[in-house]
């Protein structure tokens, strides 16, 4: 991992409870000074403040921090929300500078990294010429219910943030593996055919051999379970700071994605809702 931001260093807290996993962290310069993840419990506003504040005190307290990134979803509809109203609370409160980022992006560069890093694939790489094949893509899933799944397509950026090929959505699973199959052609005609495809996130219900059965044949396949950590949401969160790509507090909502199923429910009842994005 070569994530190191160019001088001077800055350090951030960067939350994210839009998944199963509470992740904090605090980076500086592309390095992780603390990150605690915390899983199995959904109960994310109980614990979300304690755990800020245990990172804050094992990496020299919130005076050191230069500003906050949160992960803005898609996923949960509760969960998302705790932490963008965190992350707005506290940066209002300390006067810092607060970033959102997508979730699923943070998901794809974690699991990626995690399975492309393991020393199995690492041997596999040595053992074969990657000549031909353009980068690998990264498909990140957060079950959605009713056949249904948060994804959205990325291209594997090495050492760097993954590239994204297809925006964050809401999807059924069946036709985005369809829409997949027809991608991987054209990626191939022009060949820029990615060696691997990389299924990460909840794996267990949309990354079954049966779901991804269309796409047998046209590329290596690796299936990942994994639970998002908080340092890449860190990361993710570094560069647009650096950028100076932020947020206005007041402004910063999740991306939902869709509308829940009660809002969508008062705007057919006549009685308005929340838009989403």
């Amino acid at each position: 991992m070569t994530n190191v931001i160019e001088q001077p260093r800055k350090r951030f807290l960067a939350l994210d409870t839009a998944t199963a996993t509470l992740g904090v962290a605090v980076t500086e310069g592309g390095r992780v000074l603390h990150e605690i993840n915390a899983s199995g419990e959904r109960n994310h506003s109980v614990h979300l403040l304690p755990m800020i504040g245990e990172a804050l005190r094992a990496s020299g307290g919130s005076e050191m921090l230069d500003g906050i990134s949160v992960g803005v979803g898609p996923g949960s509809y509760t969960g998302t929300r705790i932490a963008i109203t965190a992350a707005k609370s506290l940066a209002w409160g300390w006067k810092l500078p607060v970033a959102g980022v997508s979730t699923l992006q943070a998901l794809a560069w974690g699991g990626w990294s995690a399975g492309a890093g393991s020393p199995d694939e690492a041997a596999a790489g040595n053992e074969r010429s990657a000549d031909g094949f353009g980068p690998d893509w990264i498909i990140p899933l957060l079950d959605a219910r009713r056949g249904q799944a948060y994804t959205a397509l990325f291209a594997a950026g090495g050492g760097s943030a993954p590239q994204r090929l297809a925006p964050d959505r809401i999807r059924l699973m069946a036709d985005w593996v369809q829409s997949l199959t027809e991608r991987l052609k054209k990626a191939k005609a022009l060949g820029e055919s990615p060696r691997r495809l990389w299924f990460v996130g909840e794996t267990a219900l949309h990354g079954s051999e049966e779901s991804l059965k269309p796409l047998e044949g046209a590329s290596e396949l690796r299936v990942l379970p994994y639970e998002l950590e908080g340092r890449w949401v860190g990361f993710l969160g570094e560069a647009r700071h650096a950028s100076g790509d932020i947020d206005d507090i007041h402004g910063l909502v999740p991306n939902y994605t869709q509308l829940a199923e009660a809002e969508a429910n008062l705007l057919k009842a006549g009685k308005g809702g929340m838009k989403s994005r």
